[in-house]
C-alpha cells in the first residue's frame, strides 16, 4: 500500500507532466467539421443520419450549404460543402477516426447488416467494451463504442 510520501511524490510527478494552467481550460470536444464536395453532401448526410443514427437539427443561417447533426441535444458534426475552388483536406491527415458512445450493440449490428454497411467489430481488452469501425462515404473513419 502506498504511504503518504508515495502519494506526495506521485502528485509532484503528475503536476510536472501536467502543470496548472492559467488560461481558460478546455471543457470538452465540441464538434467535428466535415467538409465535402457538393456531389457528396447528400450521401454523407444520409450516412450519419441512417447508419450512425444522428439526427439533423438547428443550424444558424450561414452563407454556405450545410447541416448540423446532433447526438441528443448537442450538435456533434457540422457537415458543410467545400467552397468553390477550395480543395478537400489533404489525404493522409493525422486524424484517424471520430468516435461515438452508443447503446444497443446487437440492434446496431443488425441495422448495419440490413443496410449492407461494412464494418469491423472488436472488443477492448480488459474493459470488454465493444467497438464497430466503419468509413463514411467521404472516407472518414467512424468508431461506434458500446459498453460491455
Amino acid at each position: 500500500m502506498a504511504g503518504p510520501r508515495d502519494v506526495c511524490a506521485f502528485k509532484r510527478y503528475n503536476q510536472s507532466l501536467h502543470p496548472p494552467r492559467t488560461a481558460m481550460p478546455v471543457l470538452a470536444l465540441d464538434h467535428v467539421n466535415i467538409r465535402v464536395a457538393p456531389e457528396l453532401l447528400e450521401t454523407v448526410l444520409s450516412f450519419y443520419l441512417n447508419v450512425v443514427g444522428l439526427r439533423e437539427g438547428f443550424r444558424p443561417p450561414f452563407g454556405s450549404t450545410g447541416h448540423w447533426l446532433y447526438a441528443g441535444a448537442h450538435a456533434v458534426i457540422h457537415l458543410s460543402v467545400l467552397r468553390p475552388n477550395e480543395s478537400p483536406p489533404r489525404p493522409g491527415g493525422t486524424v484517424d477516426h471520430i468516435a461515438f458512445h452508443c447503446r444497443d450493440l446487437e440492434a446496431t449490428c443488425a441495422r448495419l447488416h440490413a443496410l449492407g454497411q461494412p464494418y469491423r467489430r472488436t472488443e477492448v481488452p480488459h474493459t470488454r467494451q465493444h467497438q464497430l469501425f466503419l468509413r463514411d462515404p467521404a472516407g472518414n473513419g467512424v468508431e461506434l463504442n458500446f459498453d460491455a
